[in-house]
């Protein structure tokens, strides 16, 4: 009997991304500003970099993501703010010959609901489920060898913004000094409490307690859907030892910007 454990995989880069001998030509987030009652068409593009035919699949999933690093890819249109009713894909399944390309197309309906507000997303998987002509690896007996597979497959996020509309609003949730190898670690927990996406630049600024400023440290912009949140590690660099005034910025980019204060001391 055939027992082969799979390990799966999600890829989120930017740019031309490969795995299997599959290609995904194009970014792995796809956003769009829409109103409601509006209609969009778009694709995904494929190319098959290997030498045999690949079987792919392609399905929908919600997502959210947690500062404590845990995932959720949940049946899709479960979460309040999913998009997937809204997005239709067509075909759901495909073959792609060797050296060729392959085209996924979506389509993303917006409901005439004049309560929509904010950013609305979910995840649109593309899976190689096979690779045609691969054959089982069995042991001199002609056994299948019990092995692990690996599955790897692409998580392209597909977002719609309703207009300008949505609160935009952080929560500074928790955080950690982290001391290792003489580097100090500043940890930061960030919850989007609002009802539109963010991609701010996060970044620290460290006063002595003689109002000196130590330097500003990180400057790594960020994504945090609504009910999402993030953890950011900020290298302090070898700051001495002492306490300090931390003032942590959180810069959209746009006239949302937002802080917080706190006292650390550095011990070691």
């Amino acid at each position: 009997m055939k027992r082969i454990s799979c390990l799966f995989l999600i890829l989120f880069v930017l740019g031309e991304s490969s795995f299997a001998g599959v290609s995904l030509i194009g970014e792995l987030t796809r956003e769009k500003t829409m109103q409601p009652g509006e209609k969009f068409e778009g694709k995904v593009t494929l190319k098959n970099t290997g030498e045999t035919s690949w079987e792919v699949t392609i399905y929908k999933t919600d997502y959210l993501f947690y500062a404590d690093g845990s995932n959720i890819y949940g049946e899709s249109g479960r979460i309040p703010r999913s998009n997937a009713g809204w997005l239709s894909i067509s075909p759901t399944r495909l073959t792609i010959p060797p050296k060729e390309m392959a085209s996924v197309y979506y389509i993303i309906e917006v409901p005439q609901q004049p309560d929509l507000i904010g950013t609305y997303w979910s995840m649109l998987m593309v899976e190689p489920t096979s690779e045609t002509g691969s054959k089982d690896i069995e042991d001199e007996t002609g056994k299948v060898k019990l092995g692990i597979k690996t599955v790897l497959r692409y998580g392209i996020q597909i977002v719609t913004n309703i207009g300008d509309t949505g609160d935009r609003k952080i929560k500074f949730l928790d955080k950690k000094l982290i001391s290792q190898d003489g580097r100090r670690t500043l940890q930061m927990d960030i919850e989007n409490i609002g009802e539109r996406w963010l991609r701010p630049t996060l970044w620290v600024e460290l006063y002595d307690k003689g109002g000196k400023n130590m330097g500003r440290f990180g400057n790594r912009q960020l994504r945090i859907y609504p009910g999402c949140s993030i953890r950011h590690k900020i290298d302090l660099g070898d700051v001495p030892i002492g306490k300090y005034k931390a003032l942590v910025m959180v810069d959209n980019g746009d006239e949302y910007v937002f802080g917080a204060q706190y006292d650390l001391e550095i011990e070691q």
